[in-house]
Order: structure tokens, then sequence, then C-alpha cells
């Protein structure tokens, strides 16, 4: 009976799954149709979230407003394929690679990031303290070789995919490219100004700091995105050659930005989270040109 009873409590205590995702558990329910829905499905309504079902006006539990535009959890538009912008992201890097593999050394060198002029075989080559500033952005989509960029590749799929659903395409984009410029910028200021340095992973951890932020704010289950988040960063600091500066600068500014886009109130959403990217932006200026002077 002891056992019985036990069991019975655990099944009580079980979280629901997704209606439309059922190995998803989530304790969010539609405040139409009372379904349980996991982010990818949460449309924010003016009371909790709603079903895209509800929404479309196609459960039978009524119509929504004809001027209403599906909406993600932080307020972006609801499309069609909710993770376009993830898998074009995977294109470019891995367009960019191939384009590595084909030209060499003398495509990859112009294009990472490096400090200051350094000589290559194919002569002195100029660095950001020369003017170069492009090289905090086009360094985010080159890669060390085939693992570097597989690894990458696969993370920003798992971890990128269910944030695009999440924050909708244009934020999505915004948390992207200013984590990545800020994992470049602080690379640019802590370390060897001649080492150069490449690779998504500034971009990919301001992604794993954002989903962090999100499971926080749905009440999810916090162990998983903190024992991946511990693992990361022991590989970070204990393995040679790996640009900590690159990922703990993208994970700050992660967590920052995406805090700021879920959790933004709705009256001034927009300017509250898109104003939270432009201060991230401003920083990585002002570090750029604080290393600038110090190189020149």
């Amino acid at each position: 009976m002891e056992d019985q009873a036990a069991g019975n409590a655990q099944d009580a205590q079980s979280l629901p799954v997704c209606y439309r995702h059922p190995e998803r558990e989530t304790g969010v329910r539609c405040t139409r149709c009372e379904r349980p829905i996991c982010p990818e499905c949460m449309v924010s309504a003016s009371v909790g979230f709603q079903c895209p079902e509800c929404v479309r006006g196609g459960s039978g539990t009524g119509h929504a407003p004809a001027a209403a535009r599906p909406r993600t959890l932080a307020g972006g538009t609801l499309t069609a394929d909710p993770r376009l912008l993830t898998k074009l992201l995977i294109g470019v890097n891995v367009a960019v690679y191939l384009a590595q593999m084909a030209l060499g050394d003398a495509f990859t060198n112009r294009l990472e990031l490096v400090g200051q002029a350094f000589f290559s075989y194919g002569g002195p080559l100029e660095g950001i303290a020369q003017g170069q500033y492009y090289r905090l952005l086009t360094a985010m989509f080159l890669h060390g070789g085939y693992v570097h960029i597989l690894f990458n590749m696969l993370s920003l799929w798992w971890i990128g995919a269910p944030l695009e659903a999440a924050l909708g395409r244009a934020r999505y984009l915004a948390l992207y490219f200013t984590s990545g410029l800020a994992g470049s910028a602080l690379t640019y200021l802590l370390a060897d100004a001649a080492q150069p340095s490449l690779g998504a992973s500034g971009a990919i951890f301001g992604l794993l700091g954002a989903t962090a932020v999100l499971m926080r704010r749905l009440n999810y289950d916090m162990r998983p995105i903190i024992a991946v988040l511990v693992i990361n960063l022991i590989i970070t600091f204990g393995m040679s050659g790996i640009a900590w500066q690159a990922h703990i600068g993208g994970l700050v500014a992660g967590v920052g930005v995406g805090y700021a886009m879920v959790h933004a109130p709705r009256r001034r959403r927009a300017l509250i989270q898109y104003g939270s990217c432009a201060l991230v932006l401003v920083l990585v200026v002002v570090l750029t040109l604080v290393r600038t002077a110090q190189l020149t």
C-alpha cells in the first residue's frame, strides 16, 4: 500500500506534456482551452499565454480578435518556421568554413580576430588596432577545423532553435550578434594582441546564457542548463587554445540581453529589449577604443 501511495504521489507531481510536443514537459496552460503548452507554442496574450490554435480561432473555444497577431513569449511575431534564422546562421557558418578550406590561410588571416599587425606567409597583415574593426564581426563566422565547426553548429541547433521560437526572429538575431560582438570585444581587450582568434562560440555562449534566463522565467528545472554551463566552463578553462574571453563575454551579454528580452514589461517591451542590445553595443565600442588606444 505504501509503494502504491508513493507511486501515486510521484505521478501527481509529474508535469503535463505539451499537446503539440509530447516529449516536452510544461507547467503552462493555454488560458482559453487549458491545454498544456511549451515555450515554442506559447503566444503572449493579454493575460497569460494561448496556444496557436486558439489564437487562430481554430480550437472551437472562440475566435481571436482580427487585429491580434500571434506573438512569442518575448513579443516577437509567431512565424510558420520558427527555426529559420538558426538554419540560415548554420548555413552561413558552413559556407564560410568551406571558403576557408578552399582558399586557405590567405582567406582566414584577413578575417579572423587579431589585435595588432602580424606577419603571415604572404607578408604583413593589419589587425583591429590598425583600423580593421570588421574583424570583430567576421571572426564570428570562422572556424579552426572540422571538430570546431561541428561542435559549434550542433550547439547552435540544439540551443538556438528553441530560443528563436521563444523570442522571435528579430530579437533572436539581435541577441546572437550582440553576444558574439561582446565576446569579440572582450577577447580583443584581454587576449594577446598577436594571437588570432575565431569561432562562433561567443554568440553560442550568449544563447546559452539567455536560455538559462528563459528557463528560470518559465520556472523550469534549472539543473540541466546549469550542468551544461558548468561542463562548458570547465572545458573553456581546462583546455588550451580556447579563447575564454569570447566565451565569458558572450555569456555575460547573453544573460543581460536575455533577461531584458523575457522580463521586459509589455508596455515598453521593445524599448527595453532593443535598448539592452544598444547598451551592449556601446560597451563593445568602448572596450574596442580602449584597447586600440593601448596598442597604438
